[in-house]
């Protein structure tokens, strides 16, 4: 969201609060105008190209050298000694993130009408920024869902043994949907977003992401090439939500050559 114009402060609450989200939907879908947007879309590719080449390999060699050991070191399911990666690993379960921010996001939209003044400006802002994390978290989970329903891959043990290559490709259930981790790729959307706003807290929103993929792995959720693939399925969508509000001057500014900085 964008300091909108045209909305009075002394409209009716309910014209206020239709007008800032209708104008709020109408930025999102314009078209792209900010300049070097060319150089924007040259550099996403780039980054997106190498992000999903090393994955891709990553993903291949621990299917073939390493998920079956590494599921041989872990806790047996449900010891009592993993409790705390059952703890972690909430705080970053894609559904809690996505309705946190989109509560979030809600709850600053109904108290706009209220706010007076520069306050207004700065609630907006705000508001803009956790719009965009909505969206940078929202986007690739769902593309999660979808690839999970296609690839079809099961969880470890599922079939009775630790097999990597146990798929079932358009089953749609729980026990085959492992590939890719949906709390990897929430986590690594979340942080790769909050960090494009914030770049000084870049290291611990690392950190956090990596603890929820890890959680994944000590509970047995995942196999680390699920990890790495929702890993980079995450960080790349983040990348392109930001690039999308970037072009339209959403938050961000594309700099020299094509990059992208938070206003």
């Amino acid at each position: 969201m964008s300091v909108p114009s045209g909305i009075g402060e002394t409209e009716p609450y309910a014209a206020q609060l239709v007008a800032l989200i209708g104008r709020s939907a109408t930025q999102l879908v314009r078209k792209p105008a900010a300049p070097q947007r060319a150089e924007a879309v040259q550099r996403l590719r780039r980054q997106a190209l190498w992000l999903i080449g090393i994955g891709a390999v990553l993903v291949v060699a621990l299917m073939f050298g390493f998920d079956a050991t590494e599921i041989g070191l872990m806790p047996p399911r449900g010891a009592p000694s993993v409790w705390p990666a059952r703890v972690v690993t909430d705080f970053g379960r894609d559904s809690y993130l996505i309705a946190a921010l989109a509560a979030a996001l809600a709850v600053l939209a109904l108290a706009f009408p209220f706010v007076r003044g520069d306050a207004r400006a700065k609630l907006l802002h705000f508001a803009g920024r956790i719009e965009f994390l909505l969206f940078a978290v929202a986007l690739p989970v769902a593309s999660t869902e979808v690839i999970k329903y296609i690839v079809g891959r099961g969880r470890p043990f599922v079939g009775g043994k630790a097999n990597p290559f146990n798929f079932a490709p358009f089953t749609g259930t729980q026990a085959y949907f492992s590939f890719p981790s949906a709390h990897s790729v929430a986590a690594f959307a979340l942080a790769v977003g909050a960090a494009a706003i914030w770049p000084r807290l870049r290291i611990p929103l690392f950190i956090y992401a990596v603890v929820i993929a890890a959680s994944r792995l000590v509970l047995l959720a995942h196999h680390p090439s699920d990890v790495v693939g929702g890993t980079v399925i995450g960080i790349v969508g983040a990348l392109a939500v930001r690039h999308w509000f970037a072009v339209r001057g959403l938050g961000f500014t594309i700099g020299e050559n094509g990059k992208i900085v938070p206003r």
